[in-house]
Order: structure tokens, then sequence, then C-alpha cells
């Protein structure tokens, strides 16, 4: 009987350090990338809501829910696109995003959407980029913006959540492909 003990003891052992791992300096290289959509609230003191500072050049404090309406979790492509006077930031959500994002932009008119974005290789490497007035529904799924970042943070940006959609997806096809024409 305690020959199957200790057998036991062996084989969980054995089975807690596959599952575990062994995190070795691939962490390293990894960069940090994600995105945070959340919605404008009207500030309370209920702690479900918070205050960050929007804009570099000209900070604004905006009031938003704590809990993000979207991650990139949801997110099936992200591209930065020319625009008349610069450049803006498309990105394509799941089916679950597109349904989130529709909902909210059709129920909270007059609001804005305010996007936190996360690039490099620290944590530290991200800022609140961008608030569009919500001023239609959204039924497509697609959330450009014009982000508060230099077209190289933007190039990032996107480089870091389009293999992450590629993972959470499980798909090899060109962010391209996602958006219409």
């Amino acid at each position: 009987m305690k020959v199957c003990g200790l057998r036991f003891n062996i084989y969980l052992a054995l089975a807690l350090a596959l599952l575990c791992g062994c995190q070795t300096g691939n962490k390293k290289n990894e960069r940090v990338c994600g995105l945070r959509v959340h919605l404008e609230t009207q500030s309370d003191d209920t702690g479900m809501s918070q205050t960050v500072t929007l804009l570099r050049a000209d900070p604004v404090l905006v009031s938003i829910g704590k809990e993000p309406i979207l991650t990139e979790a949801n997110i099936i492509a992200a591209r930065v696109i020319d625009s008349p006077g610069g450049f803006s930031v498309e990105i394509k959500f799941d089916e679950s995003g597109t349904w989130s994002l529709e909902q909210f932009t059709a129920g909270n008119p007059g609001k804005h959407l305010v996007i936190f974005g996360q690039w490099g290789k620290t944590v530290a490497d991200g800022r609140w980029l961008a608030a569009p007035l919500i001023t239609r529904r959204i039924p497509d799924g697609v959330l450009a913006f014009t982000p508060d970042a230099s077209r190289a943070e933007a190039d990032q940006l996107v480089l870091g959540l389009n293999p992450k959609a590629k993972k959470h997806k499980k798909t090899s096809a060109d962010p391209d492909d996602f958006f219409s024409r």
C-alpha cells in the first residue's frame, strides 16, 4: 500500500512539473501588448468608476467605468491606416466584441469610449490613447480612432495586437483580410 502512495506522489509531482513548465528567458523577448476600451461614466463614490487623464499636450480628466467593455481578447485584427492629416488605428472585434460594441454604442450616444493601449517591453509602455465620441451605433465591429501617439508607437501597438489576435483566434490570415474595403 505504501508503494502505491509513493508512486502516486511521484506521478503527481511529474504532472505538476509538466503543467507549470519551465520559465526560461523567453519572457524577456516577449512584448507586452494590450488594449482596453472603457465607457465614460459619471463619477461616483461606489468604487465602480475611476478618473483618468487623456491627452498629453492638453490633459483632460474623464471618469470611466473600472471594468473594460472590450479587451485584446476580443480582437481579430488591427491596423494603422492613413487618414486626412495623419493616421488612425482600426480595430476589428470578434463576434462577442462586435455585439458588445454595438450594445454600448447604441445605448450611450454622446458619451466617450476611452481607450488604453499598451505596447513595448514593459507594462509602463502604455497610456490612455483616445476618447472617441459615440455619435452612432457601431454594428460592424470596427472601431477606428486617432491615438495620442506617434506613428511608431501606433505601429508597435498594432504589431503587438495582431499576434495576440492570431493566438486567440488560431488564424494565420492577413489582418487586412478582416476589414471591409
